[in-house]
């Protein structure tokens, strides 16, 4: 009996620890506001040799920010990948008003974007999340968590979308120059109160992502997230990609379940009206009409 107790307790433990976290904890950043702290977090990213690609202040969150970088490695190994692989390129790093802290766990989220070419590019992967982890710190896991085995197919339950559910396609166009025109051109004219806050394009294979913000006031991102959770600011923003003539963003079913794993299904239905909302948006950015 007792050995089969014992070996409950390790078989439980050992499923624990194949979980992963979306976030890990970094350092607290002091300064008199929030522009003194980006520009700290900016600088430790920059001497760890990450390059900045954007800021994502979200409107309707006071004091609540997202710094966004790229790594140069990192981005070679999606680029040989190819396809949709282009929404990993972004490298998310959250900070709250009292200075918290957070940063995308790379090994949590390019196993979902990567999903099937993961292992190809997880020298890289790891080679990013040693180098955020000596810029900002390294104070644990945060967010929730969802087995590592998982995250390739990963979808919140049965029934909800995944992350190549056909209903991610926005916008069709006559070619790659021209659904790259129209996506700069509607976040340049801030089509449906949106804003671009990075771009990455890969014109040698056809591929390109962009994090937008969502500011309006009624149906942006910031009545969504203070409801479930705007600690995980690192979840943010939100991406829509271009593949060869193809326009997508990721299903919010998918996509926000992915960033708040730990959501119970009451909180959900409380931001059930967000996931079309955000389609909405975005196919508008993506020139795919109303």
């Amino acid at each position: 009996m007792k050995q089969l107790i014992l070996w409950c307790v390790l078989l439980f433990w050992s499923q624990l620890s194949f979980a992963l976290a979306p976030y890990l904890k970094g350092d607290k950043v002091a300064g008199a506001d929030l522009t003194a702290r980006i520009d700290q977090l900016e600088k430790k990213l920059q001497a760890e040799g990450f390059t900045l690609a954007g800021r994502h202040l979200p409107k309707g969150m006071a004091d609540h920010a997202t710094v966004v970088v790229t790594d140069a490695a990192m981005l070679t190994a999606i680029r040989k990948a190819g396809g949709s692989t282009v929404i990993a390129s972004a490298i998310r790093v959250g900070v709250l008003p009292d200075g918290s802290v957070s940063y995308m766990n790379p090994d949590y989220w390019y196993r979902a974007y990567l999903r099937g070419q993961f292992k190809s590019a997880q020298a890289s992967a790891k080679a990013v999340q040693s180098r955020l982890a000596k810029a900002l710190g390294d104070g644990g896991a945060m967010g929730g968590d969802v087995p590592e085995s998982d995250l390739e197919n990963y979808r919140y339950m049965f029934g909800m979308e995944r992350f190549d559910s056909p209903n991610s396609e926005i916008a069709s166009h006559a070619s790659f120059d021209a659904a790259l025109k129209a996506v700069r051109a509607n976040l340049a004219a801030g089509v449906s109160d949106t804003a671009r806050v990075y771009e990455v394009v890969s014109a040698e294979n056809q591929t390109a992502v962009f994090g937008v913000a969502m500011n309006s006031a009624t149906d942006g991102e910031a009545w969504w997230v203070n409801k479930i959770g705007a600690d995980h600011m690192a979840g943010l923003p939100y991406e829509v990609f271009i593949v060869g003539n193809k326009v997508y963003s990721l299903y919010a079913r998918y996509r926000i379940a992915l960033a708040w794993p730990a959501l119970g299904m009451g909180q959900f239905m409380g931001i059930i009206n967000a996931p079309d909302a955000i389609r909405a948006t975005m196919v508008r950015v993506a020139g795919g009409g109303n």
